[in-house]
């Protein structure tokens, strides 16, 4: 099998959102521990900023990130799709569009299925990074061309 997602989607999915929270609560805590000596208490933007910021950073991961699943493989006929523990096998003839967008980040491929599967309807993962910006990627260009191909034979039987 070879596989059709990004490896950087545990860092995705994982390690970034702890980090950009744990700046954000740094920026908050670090003045109150600076101030807690002096007995002043910092200015109300030092709280409003990062919350704003807190709330607008989970909206775009909960919009972009929290709904990748974690690995795609293809399996000739079929993908292989897992995400934690779950895991569900899609035929490319049961896969009715294929939406590949390079110019988010983390570039996404999300595929709409004819019959819904352990993951609903869609699924959505990432694609293998690129050295070259806003190219697109032979692997999944490769797959959408058989998913096409698979789809033309559907039709004619």
């Amino acid at each position: 099998m070879q596989r059709v997602s990004s490896k950087a989607t545990f860092y995705y999915k994982r390690i970034f959102p702890i980090i950009f929270f744990g700046i954000l609560l740094l920026v908050t805590v670090a003045p109150l521990l600076a101030g807690s000596g002096s007995g002043q208490f910092p200015p109300l933007q030092v709280f409003i900023i990062p919350a704003i910021m807190a709330g607008f950073g989970y909206f775009v991961m909960w919009k972009l990130v929290f709904d990748l699943v974690d690995e795609v493989w293809d399996d000739g006929d079929a993908l292989v799709v897992r995400n934690g523990t779950a895991q569900d096998r899609i035929a490319l003839s049961d896969i009715k569009n294929v939406s590949y967008s390079v110019l988010t980040a983390p570039p996404r491929v999300t595929l709409s299925l004819r019959r819904p599967s352990t993951f609903g309807p869609t699924v959505t993962f990432c694609a293998p990074l690129r050295f070259i910006p806003f190219s697109t990627s032979p692997i999944i260009d490769e797959l959408i061309d058989r998913i096409d191909a698979k789809r033309k034979s559907r039709r004619s039987s």
